[in-house]
């Protein structure tokens, strides 16, 4: 009986998390508070030069020339 409350549990807090997001609402998710990294700049600049250093690009959703100018 307790593996299947804690089952049951566990489904409602994992389904308590999906939402629907409207139109309206996309503009307080898209707040820059809401961004894991704190300086995307560096971490793009960072991500850059290792892409330029290793020869490997691509995935990341930037296009770019593949000579490492940017």
């Amino acid at each position: 009986m307790q593996k299947i409350l804690l089952l049951l549990m566990t489904l409602l807090l994992l389904l308590s998390g999906c939402a629907a997001v409207q139109p309206w609402e996309r503009e307080t998710l898209s707040d820059p508070i809401m961004i894991f990294d704190e300086n995307p700049i560096d971490s793009g600049i960072k991500e850059h030069y290792l892409d330029y250093r290793e020869g490997s690009s691509g995935g990341t959703g930037a296009q770019s020339g593949g000579c490492g100018c940017g």
